[in-house]
């Protein structure tokens, strides 16, 4: 199974272009579950969610609509090694209670950890990432890497002996980041498209300015077998575009549910 969407659904310059133009932002999220079969949360990685704002999207859904909910700085961005293990436990659960609306009603996906380009692959950061999966037991989860010494056998190993899925990434071909990599590593795929903004990517005014780019069906093919080369592997397969500026995101969602046979 292959599920499309992107990553958020909140953005005032899809107003006319994804939604109508009238459209208010409480309406948003509605409309959209009738577009997409799911969505990638990721406000909930720049502050910590509230289990009221994560119950109020959950009453907006389908029962068999999806949330992938991006795990929040605290856990991916700022790692103390001498920080109290009893904080950092805290820190998750408290995550994870604001979820339970989620996990109540069955329509939590997964939680994607993306760990950022200076995460790199060493003995404690691979503890960490095996800490990560302990303190979220009962969760599916994915990890995205950023850095590219990441990508090697003994690292697929390593996420498969564990039940933990890799996230491949479409993002510009530039040194020391993530190559396009079709793995498998649990029964759950995952594929984010970033855009191919290379001028953006290390040098932008705004974090936003990294993801404004709009794929081409050309570049969107090349992806095609490798997306059910994961899911023939997988039980089910989340594909989301982070290239959320002005609505070039749920253009490119469209675009490649139309070329997979997958439209809602």
């Amino acid at each position: 199974m292959i599920l499309i969407g992107t990553s958020g659904f909140s953005y005032k310059d899809w107003a006319g272009v994804f939604y109508p133009h009238n459209i208010k932002n409480n309406e948003m999220l509605e409309f959209y579950a009738k577009k997409f079969p799911c969505v990638e949360l990721n406000f909930t990685y720049y502050q910590m969610p509230a289990a009221r704002t994560i119950e109020g999207l959950v009453r907006k859904v389908p029962d068999d609509f999806e949330f992938c909910v991006k795990a929040n700085k605290t856990m991916t961005h700022e790692i103390d090694a001498d920080e109290d293990s009893a904080l950092r436990k805290r820190i998750f659960g408290n995550f994870m209670e604001a979820l339970k609306p989620m996990t109540a009603r069955g329509v939590l996906g997964c939680v994607l950890a993306q760990f950022p380009w200076g995460f790199k692959k060493t003995g404690s950061n691979i503890e960490y990432i095996l800490r990560f999966k302990d303190l979220l037991s009962d969760v599916p989860v994915v990890v995205e890497f950023r850095n590219a010494e990441w990508i090697t056998d003994e690292t697929f190993d390593l996420l498969r002996s564990h039940n933990l899925a890799f996230c491949a990434v479409d993002e510009p071909r530039l040194p020391g980041l993530v190559p396009p990599t079709s793995q498998a590593t649990s029964d759950l795929g995952y594929v984010r498209f970033h855009g191919r903004n290379a001028k953006k990517w290390w040098k932008h005014s705004t974090p936003g300015e990294r993801y404004d780019y709009l794929y081409q069906e050309t570049e969107l093919k090349e992806w095609i077998p490798k997306i059910r080369q994961i899911a023939d592997k997988t039980e089910k397969t989340y594909v989301f575009f982070n290239n959320c500026h002005s609505g070039q995101a749920a253009e490119n969602a469209r675009m490649l549910q139309t070329m997979l046979g997958l439209e809602l």
